[in-house]
């Protein structure tokens, strides 16, 4: 007999990935793909979504000819910022830009000049200022006025997630967790799009706006599945978490961005938030996200290879040192900010970097000991610590063992777990468009869930 599976495309900016789920949630089978990029017409590389597009296709209408397996549901997970713009005739009409993008100057002065270079855009929408397309938003409006010729054509703006549940159904859709992360669209404190999206008529070309959690039951093929309308990854990899972790926590997602996430929060950004770099990713409720950004993994690749060159090491040496609290105690008796960083700007960063020691195990620590630091002030900018006892923590610094005791050692108030997501935003999508109820042995059991207890002060 074959299994009964929920299958979910996973589309990441470098890697493309196509899961099976079982009814429990188990990766029962996997395909990878990646693609070259292509260059947009001001030769700007970006994404082939034909080539997308035909893969698509191709791996789904395979398995759906499998011996194996019974797909009843199909959902999807991508990366956010970007449109798929349509025409009368479903059409795809300009290239998927590329959210790096940067736009005409002039185009985004005239834009903050009608509606406001100022904090209150950026703390209604919960989406930081950017000159280029990291806000979908502008993209729109960038179209507008710098291609009028395009905009006059278009009959539907899909983000990503959405065109991808549109290949299969047919229908076109705006969805919450796209609309909502950093685009500039939405309002958070009146739960609509932002004024200037009407002012500019913008929402005309926007479709009807659903739930997440909504699916559209499609005859493919010949054969009837439930087609969900996509999420935005982000959004995705964090909503396992909240289906099955009912009191208040923090996740910290790590990789080459460390990003926090705070879902427990009721009200929009002040001006404070704002100010500190905050943004909001968006619940499948349209409830925001809280949320800080550190670059944290960019950063320690830069420090780790100057490291790794000073003191003669191998360039993966830095992987075999774990947590020494001899080391530790030693830089805290007269400690010093040591490093420049590259990738941001600290108020307490060394002026140029200095190497204060004559091995690389105790700089390795000092330059944990301040990159903690900066992950910690990270997770409190979006959150009260005192009064949210979990921390979670996924992604490529759970391996690391003097990251992890410094930072549970710095939130000591808080239960510190650790998780192996690499499934996370896949995961979500599977669970999304599903009636499983949830609890908290669903983290232990398809995470590998870690305790982490606070090391000891002599």
């Amino acid at each position: 007999m074959k299994k009964k599976v929920t299958a979910v495309f996973d589309i990441g900016k470098t890697n493309k990935k196509f899961f099976l789920f079982d009814k429990e949630f188990k990766e029962v089978h996997k395909e990878y793909a990646s693609f070259d990029e292509i260059l947009d017409e001001d030769g700007h590389p970006t994404e082939d979504i034909h080539a997308l597009q035909n893969w698509l296709k191709d791996v789904f209408n395979k398995i759906l000819k499998s011996d194996q397996f019974n797909v009843k549901a199909i959902n999807f997970s991508t990366y956010g910022a970007s449109f798929v713009h349509l025409d009368e005739d479903g059409e795809v009409l300009t290239p998927l830009y590329n959210y790096t993008k940067e736009i005409d100057q002039d185009v985004a002065d005239q834009f903050y000049k009608k509606y406001g270079n100022n904090l209150e855009l950026t703390r209604t929408s919960g989406s930081s200022i950017s000159p280029g397309l990291l806000n979908s938003g502008l993209q729109l409006y960038w179209i507008k006025y710098a291609k009028p010729e395009i905009f006059k054509k278009i009959k539907y703006s899909l983000h990503l997630p959405q065109y991808l549940s549109y290949i299969f159904s047919g229908v076109p859709l705006s969805e919450y967790t796209s609309i909502g992360c950093h685009t500039t669209l939405w309002n958070y404190e009146t739960r609509d799009y932002q004024d200037w999206v009407y002012k500019e008529k913008i929402n005309n070309i926007l479709p009807p706006l659903v739930s997440t959690e909504t699916s559209l039951n499609i005859n493919y093929n010949g054969k009837r599945i439930k087609i969900g309308v996509g999420i935005h990854d982000s959004s995705s990899a964090l909503l396992p978490y909240v289906r099955s972790v009912k009191k208040p926590f923090v996740l910290v997602s790590t990789g080459t961005w460390s990003i926090a996430l705070n879902p427990f929060v009721d009200t929009p950004l002040t001006n404070e938030d704002v100010q500190a770099d905050c943004i909001n990713y968006m619940r499948i409720n349209g409830k925001p996200v809280k949320s800080s950004r550190l670059f944290l993994g960019r950063e320690y690749q830069i420090q780790v290879d100057k490291l790794s060159e000073h003191f003669g090491k191998d360039k993966d040496y830095h992987k075999t040192v774990d947590f020494n609290y001899d080391s530790y105690s030693e830089i805290l008796q007269d400690f010093t900010h040591a490093f420049k960083w590259e990738s941001f700007v600290d108020e307490n960063m060394a002026p140029v970097t200095k190497y204060l020691y004559d091995n690389f195990e105790d700089a390795y620590h000092h330059l944990m000991i301040e990159l903690v630091m900066l992950q910690v002030d990270n997770i409190k900018r979006i959150s009260k610590t005192q009064d949210i006892e979990r921390l979670y923590v996924d992604g490529g610094f759970t391996d690391n063992d003097v990251y992890i005791k410094l930072l549970s050692h710095y939130l000591r108030g808080m239960k510190l777990r650790t998780t192996k997501a690499s499934l996370g935003s896949a995961l979500g999508a599977a669970i999304a468009i599903s009636d499983t109820k949830l609890n908290s042995k669903f983290l232990k059991k398809n995470y590998a869930l870690k305790k982490h207890v606070p090391f000891i002060v002599s």
